[in-house]
């Protein structure tokens, strides 16, 4: 794939036969401190991620010409290579390289934010994204200050973290709802 630059990029992976690709809170952590290590805000604004048992996902934008995928590499071989030693395990934790998915569409980025930070809700990880750490939706909501989020991504689309707050809530709730009703629905 070719990254242009001021694009937007869905990247996301899942653990070789969706099996756990953190064990336990250390392990998110260490993925955060190398992620954090890597200094990603000198090439791309992160605007979304959520780290999850099995999988992740990251909404970013590239901003200069190093390739989104360089970084990708970077941070998430030497993540394997850290677990495999912790674990004393070898071979392949994911299922295959990043998936790249260009975002073409402007209206599609902020669904794609919610989208992100609602997996936790999704997976019944947790009863709200708040209470999940290993993602940066408290800086969506301005309960955390953290590098891994675009300040001015956010202030372009929203006037305050209450609005983005009160839209993820009803997000959370429309999708928990269709999931309640799912078993009645039948297809025509």
């Amino acid at each position: 794939m070719i990254y242009e630059e001021g694009g937007f990029y869905h990247v996301y992976n899942r653990g070789c036969n969706k099996e756990l690709i953190f064990y336990s809170n250390e392990d998110y952590e260490n993925l955060l401190r190398r992620i954090n290590k890597s200094k990603p805000w000198e090439n791309f604004n992160i605007i979304a991620f959520c780290l999850m048992p099995n999988h992740y996902h990251f909404l970013i934008q590239q901003k200069s010409d190093i390739p989104i995928s360089n970084w990708i590499n970077y941070v998430f071989n030497g993540y394997v290579q850290s677990f495999n030693k912790q674990y004393n395990r070898s071979g392949t934790l994911f299922e295959g390289r990043a998936k790249p998915l260009f975002i073409d569409k402007e209206n599609y980025l902020i669904r794609l934010v919610l989208y992100i930070h609602n997996n936790p809700v999704a997976a019944c990880l947790v009863n709200d994204p708040g209470e999940w750490k290993y993602s940066n939706y408290l800086e969506w909501v301005g309960k955390r200050d953290n590098k891994l989020f675009d300040k001015v991504f956010f202030f372009e689309h929203f006037d305050s973290y209450n609005d983005f707050e009160i839209l993820m809530k009803d997000y959370t709730k429309q999708k928990q709802d269709l999931e309640k009703i799912k078993p009645y629905i039948h297809e025509l």
